[in-house]
């Protein structure tokens, strides 16, 4: 684990771009073990862009990525975002599972139920997936956060992770990003909403061409 307050990401002059069009020029950021940074910026600016380009989803054209004093991420962020990723067909428990999976972790049946119930869905194990609202599926993909590590991924991209959720669940949600970055964990999130637990701020709109 990380100690905390060492640098984990860190990434310079990076230019946030849309196909051929960019949109941020000059993009500098240190995330250190322990923090969470809020990223705002006005709509248009490449929020979700930026971060689809730190988990590798979309190419860094332009600009330096370091992880651990090392250049580049070698490692696999966990990456939460606006296209599910949940499989209809499947069961509650299976897709959590599934989604689990890909970090190396085969949860046990305990490990479901506690976290489904941390998000509300107790007693949807067996459900077919296709049988939730929107809201119900998004919570399926934040209830791995309830058994992840920093050991296990030290990294969390977020976007719009309290997007449909109740007050009552942003409040346990907050609890549990600050649990991750107390024990060595780095969170880069949007949102809308205030993030009371961020202790760290990027705003894209400072980089805009």
């Amino acid at each position: 684990m990380t100690a905390l307050h060492s640098p984990l990401l860190t990434f310079d002059e990076l230019t946030v771009q849309r196909g051929e069009i960019p949109l941020c020029e000059g993009v500098t950021l240190t995330l250190s073990a322990g923090s969470i940074c809020h990223l705002v910026g006005a709509n248009g600016t490449g929020k979700t862009t930026l971060l689809m380009q730190l988990a590798g989803l979309l190419p860094i054209l332009t600009g330096e990525v370091g992880y651990q004093g090392a250049a580049g991420l070698p490692i696999q962020p966990l990456y939460v975002s606006h296209q599910l990723g949940i499989h209809s067909s499947l069961t509650v428990a299976q897709n959590l599972s599934f989604l689990l999976n890909l970090y190396g972790i085969t949860p046990t049946g305990a490990d479901i139920d506690e976290a489904l119930a941390w998000v509300g869905l107790q007693g949807f194990e067996t459900l077919s997936s296709n049988h939730l609202s929107a809201g119900q599926t998004r919570r399926i993909t934040l209830a791995r956060l309830y058994l992840l590590t920093p050991q296990v991924t030290p990294l969390w991209l977020l976007d719009e992770p309290f997007t449909a959720l109740d007050v009552d669940m942003v409040a346990r949600m907050e609890d549990r990003l600050r649990e991750f970055a107390d024990a060595g964990g780095a969170i880069l999130m949007t949102s809308h909403q205030p993030v009371a637990v961020a202790n760290q701020v990027l705003d894209l709109s400072d980089y805009m061409v």
